[in-house]
């Protein structure tokens, strides 16, 4: 589809409903993020500390999560055609409350592993394919801009969600806290969503114009896997991305032990408050940029973060480095679907932003996992920080091929 197709659509205006979907999916994403990517930073320490598990049972935990979240948002396009975006959004944030309050119960490791599970059903009908396709129903010309606002959410879900659930386990307890964030999302959002998600335009009317000559999903995810552009930028963001949320997750149980606990908190508050400063600045820009060329800087900025962070003790210098590295996190989660937008057919978007967030989410799923095992082998972070950094900079390169197969070009 193109501008013409809606041109009666001003997505300008301040009046035009899609921009109170955008609000609702800075909601979404925010719950979503804060319990479901950013808590796990905070569900792996607490659980170490409650039972004593060894790391690596803990992060292969998240990594389950992550696998089986995959599975699911792979599908989220066809999902939300067949059930309405409304629905979904229902759906994950219902299933997402039970897994949070089954989380602040687990007495055993198979239980953790089962909330996951759970947990993983809330992350599909909360986060980026979700968001991205949503929004993709009610927007064209400014989708890149909506992605871009809907999605401050997810920093601002690690800038309010961490510290406020550090605080919540010190006066509730783990079980409490958990108990009391399910409770509030589900009070905020249930009525946010039936108020506000209605009928989308662009689905209804240009959407059917459309549907007749495009290519059905699973012709578009076989051509995907040939298309050498595509490939480049599901395998750079994959390998980033594994890095990126690996370090995250065992962000507050590296700091812990080097600045202290509060301070640690501090640090991923100021990494994601840095997210959502970055991706800001961004939007203003981005339109106009090499979208490749960016992110491969994004990536280098990462590498160097991390090495600033293996090798100094200093509280400030970590706190900085852990800024410099938030600068593009928020970035690295919308730059994928706005290349999709602007690389390929308009038609596949839902199903290509689908396909490459499962595909990140299936690499980015090893990430906690391997690492929390590197660091049990080697008794330390270095190791497996240090192999971050080596991802970073393959990715550096990776992003930088493009090929110009025709078969999804708009």
């Amino acid at each position: 589809m193109d501008a013409s197709t809606h041109a009666s659509i001003d997505e300008t205006s301040i009046r035009y409903d899609g921009w109170r979907i955008v609000v609702v999916c800075f909601l979404l994403a925010t719950f979503g993020w804060g319990l479901g990517f950013y808590g796990q930073s905070v569900y792996v320490a607490e659980l170490h500390r409650l039972h004593g598990w060894p790391t690596s049972l803990i992060s292969l935990g998240t990594t389950f999560f992550y696998l089986s979240g995959a599975a699911l948002v792979a599908f989220v396009s066809e999902a939300i055609k067949a059930f309405g975006p409304r629905n979904c959004m229902i759906a994950g944030i219902l299933t997402m409350a039970v897994a949070a309050i089954s989380l602040g119960q687990v007495t055993e490791p198979w239980q953790l592993y089962l909330a996951n599970a759970m947990l993983a059903f809330g992350w599909a009908g909360t986060s980026l394919g979700m968001i991205t396709n949503t929004l993709g129903l009610w927007f064209d010309r400014k989708r890149g801009m909506a992605i871009s606002l809907a999605l401050n959410g997810a920093s601002f879900g690690g800038i309010a969600g961490v510290p406020l659930m550090v605080a919540a386990i010190g006066y509730f307890g783990f079980p409490g806290a958990m108990i009391a964030s399910a409770v509030v999302m589900v009070a905020l959002m249930v009525p946010v969503i039936l108020i506000f998600v209605g009928r989308p335009p662009i689905h209804f009317s240009a959407g059917a114009a459309a549907a007749a000559d495009a290519p059905s999903p699973t012709q578009i995810r076989a051509r995907a896997f040939r298309d050498i552009g595509f490939l480049s930028v599901s395998t750079a963001f994959a390998l980033v991305l594994f890095a990126q949320v690996g370090f995250i997750v065992h962000l507050i149980s590296f700091l812990d032990t080097v600045i202290g606990r509060e301070r640690a908190a501090i640090a991923v508050a100021l990494l994601t408050a840095m997210a959502v400063v970055g991706r800001v600045l961004f939007s203003f820009v981005i339109d106009r940029m090499n979208q490749r060329l960016a992110s491969s800087l994004s990536f280098v900025s990462q590498a160097v973060a991390l090495l600033v962070v293996i090798n100094v003790r200093n509280d400030y210098a970590l706190i900085a480095a852990c800024a410099l590295f938030g600068f593009s996190v928020g970035n690295l989660i919308t730059l994928p679907a706005l290349i999709v937008q602007r690389e390929f057919d308009p038609r596949s978007f839902g199903v290509l932003v689908s396909l490459i967030t499962a595909i990140n989410q299936v690499t980015y799923a090893f990430g906690p996992g391997v690492i929390g095992l590197l660091r049990d082998l080697s008794d330390g972070y270095a190791l497996p920080f240090y192999g971050c950094i080596a991802l970073e900079l393959i990715a550096a390169v990776l992003i930088m091929i493009r090929g110009r197969p025709p078969s999804l070009r708009a």
